[in-house]
């Protein structure tokens, strides 16, 4: 496995990726940077791992709103295999607890 050095928000991460899926690699990379400078910069939200957390419920949800793609085989998901973004949202901030509501 290929090893790729990739910085996102100004800190940098050295990540492992499978020979030819760097391309995907740095379009994930890309998507997360996007996502978590535009919160930061949006000056609601300073503690880096809100701001993560934050991020990915975005992208998450993002990608549950897509139309579903044509699966096959006995491992394809159904919305109704997994949780919803609301649950997910209510277990995070469940887990933080004190520290107030994501949304």
């Amino acid at each position: 496995m290929k090893q790729i050095e990739v910085t996102i928000m100004g800190q940098s991460y050295l990540l492992g990726c499978p020979e030819g899926g760097e391309r995907a690699l740095q379009q994930a990379v890309a998507n997360v940077d996007r996502e978590m400078c535009g919160i930061r910069d949006s000056g609601k939200v300073k503690a880096r791992e809100r701001i993560a957390v934050l991020a990915a419920l975005n992208l998450a949800f993002a990608l549950a709103e897509r139309p579903p793609a044509v699966a096959s085989g006995p491992s394809a998901a159904s919305p109704e295999d997994g949780a919803d973004v609301g649950t997910l949202i209510a277990r995070i901030d469940e887990v933080l607890g004190g520290d107030g509501q994501l949304l």
